[in-house]
């Protein structure tokens, strides 16, 4: 018995010796030698510290007290995370460095990042180590103070680092994401097809801003992605939204939150390539835009007819080179706003209008040809000007009026041939 009880006390004597032993040092960068002792009085404590986690975020983050309960629960599992993966991490002091970016960040779900913002992150990350560091002499066994402090020096440091990681991940994802929608919003506009998916891809784009219009030019060669964000980052300087696309050589650009985009457009012109930058008309919604698209785009077709024409010129200023390059809309337009108004006002002003154009706008021999006064010549074309907008007198309005004449009597010559 005595034997027995000898051998027992032996083997206890050897475990304890075991016990007391230094540990292996740590290789460069792992966690500081930690006694058991503490290490078993911080697994004991795990529960109180992540509740005093919680609670002091609550009381010190004004942001995580206005968030959703949904969202403050899943902070709440990676709040125990980094707790559960120091724990780990100082009971196998042999490991390099703790696995922060899988084991804690890797516990909520990616959309996470979405609603807290990296500094938010150290943020908590401080919150919860100084809740730790605040009872480092009651959980530290005696004499182990320093060597806990030690360690959860060196973990902060690796949460900094895994955050830094985990967000740089997610922002290169998101980048490349939200490139792949912008692509398709443009692409859209530039097809002509718009479904209720184009909505709910330029909300994902945090686009909200109207009015709308479409820019299209010649892309200057240069990188797409790069180009795109220096676009951007002149509209969000002017408060503007943006989204752009490169196709083939064509750039296009989608202009929001402003009624002048000629005058928002100046700042943008420089990035295009050399030729035309054409502005389409401003609609009131993103959903709109394809008829400001559809005219940018054939303005810039056909704005090689007009070789002086201004950069950034509006694509209705371009509707004389657009109508005879085929534009459909630019003929319609032209037809609507410039021939009809003209027909409206009684056959006179036609007479008067056309004569004046094919004199050389001369008043008096329009007045000859006609048997009138020139004054009255006068009046007439004021008249024109009234109805259409446009001035006779003026060498792109005179091009536009007889473009619009002629455009109107092929249609009703169309019209009369057919119902004969």
């Amino acid at each position: 018995m005595n034997a027995i009880q000898q051998t027992g006390r032996e083997q206890h004597a050897e475990r304890a010796a075991r016990a007391e032993a230094p540990r292996p040092a740590p290789a460069d960068g792992a966690a500081a030698r930690v006694r058991d002792e503490t290490v078993r009085r911080l697994e004991r404590s795990m529960s109180q510290l992540a509740a005093a986690a919680m609670a002091s975020m609550d009381r010190r983050l004004p942001w995580f007290r206005t968030m959703s309960a949904e969202n403050r629960s899943w902070l709440g599992l990676v709040a125990q995370a980094a707790l559960a993966t120091f724990m780990d991490w100082i009971k196998h002091p042999e490991r390099d460095r703790p696995a922060v970016a899988g084991q804690v960040f890797g516990t909520a779900p990616r959309e996470l990042a979405r609603a807290v913002s990296l500094q938010q992150t150290v943020e908590m990350a401080r919150v919860i180590i100084d809740v730790v560091e605040a009872q480092v002499d009651e959980l530290a066994a005696p004499g182990g103070e320093a060597e806990l402090r030690e360690a959860v020096l060196r973990y902060t440091r690796e949460i900094a680092f895994g955050a830094a990681q985990v967000y740089a991940r997610t922002a290169e994802a998101r980048g490349a994401w939200d490139a792949r929608l912008e692509a398709l919003v443009v692409d859209s506009l530039v097809r002509g097809e718009v479904d209720e998916a184009l909505q709910s891809w330029a909300s994902a784009l945090n686009w909200s801003a109207g009015p709308v219009a479409v820019i299209a030019g010649i892309a200057d060669g240069s990188e797409p992605e790069g180009l795109i964000d220096e676009l951007r980052g002149i509209a969000r300087r002017a408060r503007l939204d943006l989204l752009a696309g490169v196709h083939g050589h064509r750039l296009v650009v989608v202009l929001g939150g402003t009624a002048e985009p000629v005058k928002a457009v100046r700042q943008l012109a420089g990035r295009f390539g050399a030729g035309p930058v054409v502005v389409g008309p401003v609609v009131g919604d993103l959903q709109s835009a394809t008829r400001s698209a559809s005219a940018a785009l054939a303005g810039l077709r056909a704005a090689a007819g007009w070789p002086d024409a201004p950069r950034p010129v509006e694509a209705s200023d371009l509707l004389p080179e657009r109508a005879l390059d085929g534009d459909e809309e630019a003929r319609a337009q032209l037809l609507a706003d410039v021939y009809e108004p003209l027909l409206s006002g009684g056959s006179a002003l036609l007479d008067t209008v056309m004569t004046y154009l094919e004199q050389g706008n001369s008043l008096e021999a329009t007045a000859r040809l006609l048997f009138v006064h020139p004054n009255t010549v006068r009046y007439r074309l004021r008249r024109v000007s009234e109805l259409t907008g446009v001035i006779p007198g003026n060498g792109r309005g005179g091009f536009t009026l007889w473009v619009a004449v002629v455009l109107g009597r092929l249609a009703h010559s169309r019209l009369t041939h057919k119902g004969t």
